[in-house]
Formats: C-alpha cells, sequence, structure tokens
C-alpha cells in the first residue's frame, strides 16, 4: 500500500514524538529532513509538529533539555507520524511505552496516517500491535531482544530501512536518514530527496535492503586480515574484473573459508558487495566529475554505459544522467 501523492504547494503535517531521554540526534533527524524550508516553488512544504506524552522539558543525554510545546493530540492532524527512537530494551531500567502513546498511534494509523519507527522507535510501533504480520527492522544491537518480544513480526535484521507501504521502520542511526529521504523520494521524487541530502551532505540514496553495518572487533585471526587487505585492492581496482574464486585465491584462503568470513565481515554476498561498490563509484564520479557515462561505467567495472544504465536502473530506479542532473540541481 502506498500513501497518496502531495501535489506542489501543499502541506504534508509530520508529527515527531519525543520523551524524556531522547537522544539529541536522533530527535534531529526528521526534524532535520521535514523541518527545513527548502525554498523553491516546486519544492515540497511541512508543518514539523514535535510532540511528547511527558510534560514540561525533556532531558537528554547530551546535557541539555528540549522544551515540547505540543501534546500527543498533535497526531491526530498528521500525515506522518515518526517516532525516532526509544528508551533501549538492553538497558536495566527499560521503560515501556505509555499506554496513551500507544493509542494514540493506533488512532492515527487508522484515520490513514503513515507510522514511521526509526532505530529502537520500532519497539514503540511493535507494542502498538501495528507491526503484527508484518516485515520490520531495527537497530542490530537490540534485535535479539526485540525477536524475542515480538515473535509475530517478520524481522529483517540485516537492512537499512523497511517499507511496508503504511508502516516503516528503520535500523539504527544514520540508517533513520536514509529511511526519511526515502519517504521524501516515494512522495516528491528524487530531485527533492537528493536536494536535501545535498543540504545534509549525506549519500542522496542507498537502498533499504543494503546491510546494516554492523559493529566489528579488530581482526582477530590472519584470516581477517588478509580479507581486508582484498577488499581495500578490490576498491581500488573496479575497473577490472573479480570473481570468488580468484579473491578467495588472493587471500590464500578456500573457498568456503573466504565466503564465511566475507559475510561476517560485510554483511553481504560477494557478487551484491562488489556491485554496490561499482554502483557507489559511479555515483561518486556523476556526482563530482565531468567524466562522460562510458567513461565512468568503464572505471567501475561495468565495461559499458548500457550495463551501467541497467544496474543504475535496477537499483536505483533512475539512468545515470538523470542522477546527475538531479544530484546537481
Amino acid at each position: 500500500m502506498r500513501a497518496s501523492s502531495h501535489k506542489t504547494g501543499s502541506v504534508q503535517t509530520v508529527a515527531v514524538v519525543a520523551f524524556d531521554g531522547i537522544s539529541p540526534f536522533h530527535l534531529s533527524v526528521p526534524c532535520l529532513v521535514f523541518g527545513q524550508e527548502m525554498g523553491g516553488p516546486h519544492m515540497p512544504h511541512f508543518k514539523l509538529l514535535v510532540c511528547a506524552a511527558e510534560p514540561g522539558p525533556l532531558r537528554t543525554p547530551a546535557g541539555f533539555s528540549v522544551d515540547v510545546v505540543h501534546k500527543l493530540s498533535a497526531m491526530a492532524r498528521a500525515d506522518i507520524v515518526i517516532v525516532p527512537s526509544w528508551h533501549s530494551p538492553n538497558e536495566k531500567n527499560y521503560r515501556a511505552p505509555p499506554e496513551a502513546l500507544l493509542k494514540a498511534l493506533r488512532a492515527a494509523h487508522k484515520r490513514g496516517a503513515r507510522i514511521v519507527g526509526l532505530c529502537v522507535g520500532a519497539f514503540v510501533l511493535a507494542e502498538a500491535g501495528l507491526l503484527d504480520g508484518r516485515p520490520a527492522t531495527t537497530h542490530w544491537a537490540v534485535v535479539p531482544a526485540f525477536a524475542q518480544r515480538y515473535p509475530q513480526v517478520e524481522l529483517r535484521p540485516d537492512v537499512l530501512y523497511v517499507d511496508d507501504g503504511d508502516v516503516l521502520t528503520s535500523a539504527g542511526t544514520a540508517a533513520g536518514i536514509d529511511c526519511c529521504l526515502h519517504l521524501l523520494r516515494t512522495d516528491h521524487g528524487a530531485e527533492v530527496a537528493n536536494h536535501m541530502a545535498r543540504r545534509m551532505v549525506v549519500a542522496p540514496h542507498r537502498q533499504g535492503g543494503q546491510a546494516q553495518y554492523v559493529e566489528q572487533p579488530l581482526p582477530a585471526s590472519g584470516a581477517d586480515h588478509r580479507l581486508a587487505g582484498v577488499l581495500a585492492w578490490v576498491q581500488k581496482n573496479l575497473n577490472q574484473p573479480h570473481n570468488l574464486d580468484d579473491l578467495a585465491r588472493r587471500a590464500l584462503l578456500s573457498r568456503r573459508t573466504f565466503t564465511r568470513h566475507f559475510r561476517q565481515v560485510t554483511g553481504t554476498t560477494v557478487g551484491q558487495w562488489l556491485l554496490n561498490q561499482r554502483l557507489a563509484l559511479a555515483q561518486r564520479q556523476l556526482e563530482s566529475t565531468s567524466r562522460s557515462v562510458e567513461q565512468i561505467a568503464v572505471d567501475a567495472g561495468f565495461g559499458t554505459a548500457v550495463s551501467l544504465r541497467q544496474h543504475f536502473a535496477a537499483s536505483l530506479k533512475t539512468s545515470p544522467s538523470t542522477y546527475r542532473r538531479e544530484f546537481r540541481g
């Protein structure tokens, strides 16, 4: 299910749920994306309402407080409701979301608002029953707790965000930016999303199915050291062809051992990682150079402009030329 598109000039109301103890970063993500005036006749307009269940200033771990003037009743007039985070279930003094918040979320969803849970905010959506039988994700560090508490949710622990139409969830921290930019792109097009990405100086588009960056300890074995060297070498030589067997030999590992370590370090397969690296290089060159699409295709290892266009269309839903034009404005 997809929310209806919004016409140019119309105003979308976005309600963001704050709480006592909220991380300033998590709160700032939707506020940056939906709270700034973009300017220009063709840019969307948003009315941002930060609301909370608790009265008074809300404390943050950063040593300052946030003065929230709107109550949960603000959600009743929102097109999009975003829960940007919540108390970590890994903390000893975990606080469950209050019933008033859960009721307000259910009512907003029933009314037709899209509900978004960023990072640990997915716990609040699950507690409200909005994720029952649905695919969802959350921060990798709280995946075990989420799976134990909400077995009725189709948890996808290895992705950046999940768009299930009227309900969206994201993985931790920076993935919340990706999810909010995805909302912009879906409702208002790539040009608007890329415009905001440029202002925030972040990648304009990361696929929701891309693996989360799971925290890795320092390499604990020779295999990990060798794999790291191979990854660095490949990134410097993307114009060359690469395959699993050749990379395993370069790492002095068996195909099976290499595959296992590769998955542990990158969170994905060799083929998908290679494609992501090639696409990322092509995007960087389109954004920052005047090289032709044909030259970029060779540099990134796609071989031909036709191949680059096909992969761009499949992964980014656009063409290299359109991407360059939209990113540069």
